[in-house]
């Protein structure tokens, strides 16, 4: 978060594969205006909900059931200002999204968290052992 941390105040963030929505909740508490979360398992969604409301985020979040990449495929050009995936590995979802995303440009930052050995292309990385962050930039 800190790699994008001056870019943050008053986004519109995308947290994809939410997940417990840690990502769009953290920027949300550095300053990001909305955040949507997109995620499929009703368990994840359980706790996503129950940490927004733990969080008094409700006015400023939006939560998504369904499938993430189904979801960018709808989207627009820029209608994030960033976005977050955290796919479950082993999927190559990954770099589906950046496929997604270079086609789309659906935000104008995209942050990936994936296994080092799954390709991205284009954009920084950010190389912590068996995991890396690509981040890819209009």
């Amino acid at each position: 978060m800190s790699i994008i941390q001056n870019e943050l105040p008053d986004a519109r963030v995308l947290d994809l594969f939410a997940g417990s929505g840690a990502l769009g909740l953290e920027a949300l508490s550095r300053g990001a205006t909305h955040a949507d979360f997109v995620e499929l398992s009703r368990r994840s969604l359980n706790a996503l909900g129950a940490n927004i409301a733990a969080l008094g985020a409700a006015a400023e979040s939006t939560v998504h059931r369904g499938d993430a990449l189904r979801f960018v495929a709808r989207l627009d050009a820029d209608a994030y200002d960033i976005a977050f995936a955290d796919p479950p590995y082993g999927l190559g979802l990954g770099r589906r999204i950046g496929e997604s995303w270079n086609e789309s440009r659906f935000s104008r930052i995209l942050m990936v968290e994936h296994p080092t050995r799954e390709d991205i292309p284009g954009g920084d990385r950010r190389v912590y052992g068996d995991t890396t962050i690509s981040i890819l930039r209009v």
